[in-house]
Parts: structure tokens; sequence; C-alpha cells
């Protein structure tokens, strides 16, 4: 096995030496654990051990990391399920979501069949297969033409990544108010000296559908205003009791 690298790309070819096994591995590591520092005791070292033997592909590493305690301690355990998904998105897909559609999604299919599912369900997918084969490390892809993904992709894609430096930390989703109300995701520039931008102190307005408050009661539209802190946690209230939302409006 070779290792090639074209881009952002690194894949794992046929002659790989060690070397170029280790750029893969840290690589891999790099794109799912989202620019985390991996400590040597944190190495899957079974995992390394299979793909250097040929046992599993890339794709098969990508996935022992993705399913790891490790990661699940780092972006399931203590993130809000909105960001976990989004994590999912730009770790396994090399994109964000597209639309409040694919995130209601693998809410549901993550309550349903679990964890583990919902994390085959990107490596399965056939955009992974095509994105990246068997061989190839995901990586960010946002800023390429790519079919079925609409053109909003670029700018939420940048919102999440936001540079090679930049860390995954935190339990906030970023993207939920603008998919959530399906508008464009603006490209803010960090705020001088912290390397991010802040919401934290704004409120928002959510329209409702078919909202369900129990078995004698319902409404068929609904308006809630909270604030930024309380946001992620509404929203999945709202499709917990079977609501729509229609709509995301920043008050203040």
């Amino acid at each position: 096995m070779a290792l090639w690298i074209e881009a952002e790309s690194v894949e794992l070819r046929p002659n790989a030496t060690e070397d170029d096994l280790q750029a893969v591995i840290r690589a891999a590591y790099r794109q799912v654990l989202g620019n985390a520092h991996v400590l040597e005791s944190q190495r899957l070292s079974s995992a390394e051990s299979q793909l250097r033997n040929g046992d599993i592909t890339v794709r098969g590493f990508v996935r022992a990391i993705a399913q790891s305690d490790l990661y699940r301690s780092r972006f399931f355990d203590t993130a809000s399920p909105y960001r976990f998904i989004e994590l999912n998105f730009k770790h396994l897909l090399g994109r964000a979501p597209q639309d409040q559609s694919e995130i209601s999604q693998h809410v549901q299919l993550y309550i349903g069949q679990g964890y583990e599912a919902e994390i085959n369900s990107y490596i399965d997918s056939d955009e992974y297969a095509l994105s990246f084969g068997e061989n190839i490390v995901p990586y960010a892809r946002g800023n390429q033409t790519q079919p079925g993904i609409k053109n909003v992709g670029f700018n939420r894609t940048f919102a999440l990544m936001r540079g090679f430096a930049t860390s995954d930390a935190g339990k906030s989703a970023k993207l939920i108010s603008d998919i959530g109300g399906n508008r464009a995701t603006k490209i803010v520039a960090p705020a001088a000296g912290s390397g991010a931008s802040s919401s934290t102190g704004k409120r928002f307005r959510i329209t409702v559908s078919k909202v369900s408050y129990g078995p004698r009661v319902t409404r068929s539209a609904a308006t809630f205003e909270v604030g930024y802190v309380q946001l992620s946690q509404k929203i999945q209230n709202i499709h917990k009791t079977g609501g729509k939302i229609l709509s995301i409006t920043e008050v203040s």
C-alpha cells in the first residue's frame, strides 16, 4: 500500500510504508475526532493493527474511531443531540447537514435504533462510498460542487469547519436556528481574540404546527420564544411531541 495525497484527500494505497500508514492513521484521528489531541493511551491499538495487517480498510478504521468510547464521550455524552448529529456529518461525510429533514431523520434513527446505527448510517451510505470509497480518509468537501448537495451547504460547512486548528469542543449546535428556520447560513468572522462569534445573548421565536401536549390537548399552531441556551432543548421537545417547525426567527 502507498499513500496518495491530493488537496485534502489522504488515501492508503497498496505497498504503503509504515510512515505512510501512520500518516493515514493521524489523518483519520484528526478528521473523526475533530482536531482533538489523542493521547498514546487513547489510541485504538487493535484497530490500528487490523489496518496495518489489511484486515480492515480505512473505512473500517474510521468506523472503529466513531464507534469508540473516546468518540462517544467527546461528542455524544456531553453534547446536545443536534450538536452530535451535525458533528457526525462533519466528521464522517465532510459536510454540514443540508436541512431539517436530514437532522430529523438522524434524530429518529438514534432514538429508535441507538448510537451504533446512527454512526453506521453515515459510513454505510452511498454518499460515503462515492466520496471516499474504502481507503480515503473523510475530509472537508463543502467547498466542492457535489451532486445532490445544495449550494447552502458551502456556508454551513464553513461555519462548522472554521479552519484547520479549530476544535469541536462545545455542547451547543451551531446551525440549529438556520436549519430549523430553513435559512441560509451567514459566514461570520470570529470575534477578535476569541476564535468564535457568540450568540448566547440572543432570543429566538419558534413557530410550530401540529403540536401535541398529551392525549387530550392538541394545537394546530403555536409560537415559543426562548433564549439561545434553551433553543436546542426546545427544538428537541417539539420534535418529540410531533411538532413541525415552520420558522425560527431571531427577535433580540
